[in-house]
């Protein structure tokens, strides 16, 4: 590919309220925070950043509200040479929020507003429509309405574009056609809430797998941590090894890997490469404070991974 892929990410964008502390408090409990900052997110927003910064040519389409952070929301994006051609205000609206909760151990705790995000229509998949048909890859999440992401579906699927679903947050009910994806990427605790298997073992992990191929998803990569991606086309699958960091936030990790993987599965169309990046840019995400400031440059990335190879000889 001579040009930055084009990356279209339709999904969420929220203003992050970020309390680090010792550990949660229990119910009940009331205990003092160490810090506390503002600080741009949303799942979409946070992938939308990760593959501006990991090569990409990224367009959002999203909601904010007519606050006093949608400004803000929108000039974070723009900074980042995000186009924002698509971000729209909705009047007498908050814009989206989320409260994260982080322990000293990086492990967090998330509860989302939607606010403006529950406004993002079908409407809006039609207007921007031009964008997603002439885009390389289509990357959605969960926190806008479900309808709105499966009209993006549609669009992309009849345009021959190429579809990352990153699943989260995991919904109760999952429409056959959410899953109509070239790519699903979850976690462990979504691909088990989706699939409806338990993945305590390795043969009910595997059993996931085929569920989400069964539904729909033409590839599968489920990220599990420190044990790394398992990733499947259907008929073979291979766990492809964690990239080893110290964790000091996980918030955006899984923003972190989809981000990248479009971006370097749309430049090589080798989806083991891009697994292997993507590894790359969670790790480097975690061993960062932030969701989106802990988002790697191509370089950084690039540097993380190699390192490993290296280290592997």
């Amino acid at each position: 590919m001579d040009r930055p892929p084009r990356i279209a990410v339709l999904g969420s964008i929220n203003m992050d309220l970020v309390v680090r502390c010792g550990r949660l408090p229990r119910p009940g409990e009331t205990s003092i925070a160490e810090s506390h900052v503002e600080i741009c997110g949303g799942k979409g927003a946070n992938q939308a950043v990760a593959a501006a910064r990991a090569g990409g040519d990224v367009t959002m389409i999203g909601r904010v509200g007519d606050d006093a952070f949608a400004d803000r929301l929108r000039a974070n994006l723009i900074s980042e040479g995000i186009h924002c051609e698509w971000v729209q205000t909705t009047s007498g609206s908050a814009s989206g929020l989320a409260t994260v909760w982080v322990e000293q151990s990086g492990q967090n705790s998330i509860l989302v507003v939607p606010g403006a995000n529950a406004k993002l229509s079908v409407a809006d998949v039609r207007a921007a429509k031009s964008v997603i048909e002439s885009c390389d890859i289509l990357l959605l999440q969960l926190e806008v309405p479900l309808v709105t992401v499966t009209a993006a579906i549609d669009v992309a699927r009849r345009a021959g574009v190429r579809i990352i679903l990153d699943p989260a947050p995991a919904p109760i009910e999952c429409p056959t056609k959410l899953l109509d994806v070239d790519l699903i990427c979850p976690n462990e605790s979504e691909a088990a809430a989706i699939s409806g298997i338990a993945m305590d073992t390795n043969d009910e992990l595997n059993r996931a797998v085929r569920e989400l191929h069964r539904r729909g998803a033409s590839h599968v990569a489920i990220t599990l941590g420190e044990r790394g991606t398992l990733l499947s086309d259907g008929e073979t699958s291979q766990f492809v090894d964690a990239v080893p960091a110290k964790a000091v936030d996980t918030t955006a990790a899984g923003d972190a890997f989809a981000g990248a993987i479009a971006v370097h599965w749309a430049e090589n169309n080798r989806l083991l490469d891009a697994v292997q990046f993507a590894n790359a840019a969670g790790a480097w995400a975690v061993s960062r404070k932030g969701a989106q400031p802990g988002m790697g440059t191509r370089i950084e990335i690039e540097k993380t991974r190699d390192s490993i190879a290296k280290n592997g000889e």
